[in-house]
């Protein structure tokens, strides 16, 4: 009894030895630095993907010299339902607890796009579009059809989508939609119009706030200098006040659509459209482009003043008139006898 005694004792170290070396094995491999290059892999999740076959690939590709330790881990913790699809940058310093950790968060890859001030809405899509990234559901859908999916607020009630979304940057993962951008971009511009609106200046001639984006939309294309967007605004308020055409270019550029080539002439301007502010009264039926927060604010609190009209100086800014002899001076001054570096929009000095 005494030997056999004596050799379940051994055994007992061993076994305790072997579960010791085993335990530190098991924390050494989930703890050690992995063998990771210097720049950053890009290791990618798809939507369902499993655990195990999460794991096979990280072993397969080398991240991982072992499956099985993040496994044991994983179960014991209760995170193998929670890995997250999309792209994942992995670096060092990494060890095994700190990418399950990763691959159960939302630190995904973010990748951006802008949105610029003054685009059409055929424009933004098209951007949306050449972003590979990015799901692509809308390709074979018509403008009014992307405008019923923007689940609209307030501007339910208007079917043209031009103008509907918010000129910004906007970040998303590998495997988000193109119409998932739209949404948040319209949803931004519902938030940042009623703000604003809910602060406008008083006894405007603007009924509601979807107007007042069809002025904003206005000034934005007619803006050269951030400075001047007020002034701008408060010319075409006047107008409006008086009961004369805004007479606006932008206006009658985007009623032409595609028969536009750069230069606009005498015949575009008596050519009637519903966009053609020298032939229709009061605002067009719609914006012409994307809004900032800066023109709708201007609209919405234009600059006091009398001035009646403005003509492009050249250099981005604008002359400013009080009265049709003024301005026709003015025309004379800037228009008709132009500098050899105009521009009718302004250009930082480099």
């Amino acid at each position: 009894m005494s030997v056999l005694r004596a050799l379940l004792v051994k055994l007992f170290w061993l076994l305790l030895m072997a579960g010791a070396l085993a335990a530190y094995l098991y924390h050494k491999s989930l703890h050690a630095p992995l063998d990771l290059p210097q720049d950053p892999i890009v290791f990618e999740v798809q939507k369902g993907e499993a655990l195990n076959t999460v794991l096979q690939r990280l072993v397969q590709e080398g991240v991982l010299q072992h499956g099985l330790p993040a496994k044991i881990h994983s179960r014991l913790n209760k995170i193998d339902a929670q890995i997250k699809a999309g792209e994942f940058a992995l670096s060092e310093p990494l060890s095994t607890v700190d990418l399950l950790a990763l691959l159960t968060s939302n630190e995904q890859i973010r990748y951006s796009l802008t949105l610029v001030e003054g685009m059409r809405f055929s424009e933004a899509r098209a951007v949306i579009a050449q972003h590979g990234k990015l799901e692509q559901t809308l390709g074979d859908k018509s403008d009014s059809e992307v405008r019923a999916l923007l689940q609209a607020e307030f501007l339910d009630n208007y079917a043209h989508p031009e103008g509907l979304l918010f000129p910004d940057t906007y970040f998303y993962r590998k495997g988000d939609r193109d119409l998932d951008i739209l949404q948040r971009a319209h949803q931004r511009l519902a938030t940042v119009l009623h703000e604003e609106w809910q602060q406008r200046a008083e006894d405007l001639p603007l009924n509601n706030p979807y107007e007042a984006l069809i002025l904003a939309s206005i000034v934005e294309k007619e803006t050269g200098v951030p400075y001047e967007r007020a002034e701008i605004a408060g010319v075409f308020v006047r107008r409006l006040n008086k009961g004369m055409r805004l007479q606006t270019d932008p206006t009658v550029i985007y009623g032409l659509g595609d028969a536009y080539n750069g230069n606009i002439t005498r015949a575009h301007l008596k050519q009637y459209t519903a966009y053609n502010t020298y032939r229709i009264n009061g605002l067009p039926p719609t914006p012409i482009a994307l809004a900032g927060r800066e023109a709708i604010h201007a609209a919405l609190h234009p600059k006091e003043g009398s001035s009646l009209y403005f003509v492009a100086k050249g250099d981005g800014s604008h002359a400013f008139s009080d009265t049709i002899g003024q301005h026709n001076k003015a025309v004379r001054e800037y228009q008709l006898k132009r500098r050899k570096d105009y521009r009718s929009t302004h250009q930082p000095k480099p």
